[in-house]
């Protein structure tokens, strides 16, 4: 499978690998630097099979995500046999977007298709760990919407499907998996640039929009809370860049400052987190997006280590730049402005693909996946609610 590398025109090799070659970037916001060392992403990367090599389904499309997981499926080569929902609306509108899924009347006749490998699914969030298992169970292996689960019950569950099963329980952390931002981050923090990472800080504010939003989304026990729900972005993504595998939640804390009228809804979360490693993580998470921003939500990611440090604003950069994938690199030498739209594509997805056809772990551990899912719930659970 392709993967991203890091084009050379003289200077050499960090660890880990990375090239890097030296020119200013003409897109640079700011003074510009004098022949810095600037890192340039590529190739994007290519579907891994042919039409009919890996067939998946569709199941349960509760959260506007199953479309980010279809269209990056699809892309890196996938084919999208069937959709079942019992919703009719929700089901034709699916279909308007992807004509060649063919209507399943069940989840058992979409199990019982010897080609499907792979059911996508959005349930509501608490509904999310029992289906995977009934997938597992039926044989293929699950990928399931952020948040996996709303319960630290619901992770043993899955657990013991996994081992007994051997099928996978995967999960769309889509805040780096299709943030090119957050992906050519991961590689440079691979690269070894930023030498070893002590803390990661990320901020995940969201629009409400709450008109359009389901019954089910200001309801606690189905969303799980905020820190449960959009923190698991932020826990999976400290995993990743710190390396650590494990941690301990020192302080969380929710509130509910602004929607009186749904007393369920969380919309503010903040927590602190120690991993295994010494690596730090604080994560703030939001409902209030500003109608006067260009977009649903300002992300932004924080990783530091010893020799350099990363910012990453993912979907827009504030009064300088519209659109998204912004990284922003001080290393030992220089700083740098690296804009990725477009050139970095989703590698997650080809490489789950191909893990699922070879029974490997490429795109991401099932540890790993569980982890996230798992801290989260923890912070949730800790959370002091404020006011």
């Amino acid at each position: 499978m392709n993967r991203r590398h890091f084009l050379t025109q003289s200077a050499g090799t960090v660890a880990g690998g990375a090239l890097f070659s030296s020119f200013a970037s003409a897109a640079e916001p700011g003074p510009a630097t004098k022949a810095s060392t600037t890192y340039v992403p590529g190739p994007k990367p290519t579907p891994v099979v042919k039409e009919g090599e890996f067939v998946f389904a569709a199941a349960h499309l509760d959260h506007d995500h199953i479309n980010g997981m279809c269209a990056a499926l699809i892309t890196a080569g996938a084919t999208l046999k069937w959709v079942f929902e019992p919703d009719a609306k929700k089901r034709e509108e699916f279909q308007k977007k992807y004509k060649q899924a063919k209507t399943a009347r069940s989840l058992d006749e979409i199990l019982a298709d010897p080609e499907v490998k792979l059911v996508a699914a959005a349930a509501v969030t608490s509904e999310r760990g029992p289906l995977g298992c009934r997938v597992m169970e039926g044989g293929k292996d699950y990928f399931t919407d952020k948040a996996p689960f709303t319960t630290l019950e619901q992770i043993a569950q899955a657990k013991a499907v996994v081992a007994r099963t051997k099928r996978k329980y995967m999960v769309y952390y889509s805040e780096r998996l299709t943030s090119e931002a957050g992906m050519f981050a991961t590689e440079l923090v691979n690269s070894g640039v930023l030498g070893r990472v002590v803390q990661v800080a990320g901020f995940g504010p969201h629009r409400l929009r709450k008109p359009t939003r389901p019954q089910w989304f200001f309801e606690r026990a189905k969303y799980g809370g905020i820190l449960c729900d959009i923190g698991s972005h932020q826990c999976e993504q400290f995993l990743t860049y710190s390396g650590a595998t494990d941690a301990k939640v020192v302080q969380a804390s929710v509130a509910n400052f602004n929607n009186p009228d749904t007393p369920e809804l969380e919309d503010f979360g903040m927590a602190t987190f120690v991993g295994n490693n010494g690596a730090t993580n604080q994560i703030r998470v939001d409902w209030f997006t500003p109608d006067g921003l260009s977009t649903w939500g300002d992300g932004r990611t924080f990783v530091l280590g010893t020799k350099g440090y990363i910012e990453l604003r993912k979907y827009v950069n504030v009064g300088a730049a519209k659109g998204g994938d912004h990284v922003f690199l001080v290393d030992g030498k220089s700083e740098h402005y690296i804009p990725v739209a477009g050139k970095v594509g989703a590698r997650f997805f080809g490489e789950l693909i191909l893990d699922c056809l070879n029974r490997t772990e490429k795109a991401m551990t099932q540890a790993h996946a569980f982890k996230a899912g798992e801290l989260c719930i923890l912070a949730q659970n800790a959370a002091v609610r404020l006011g």
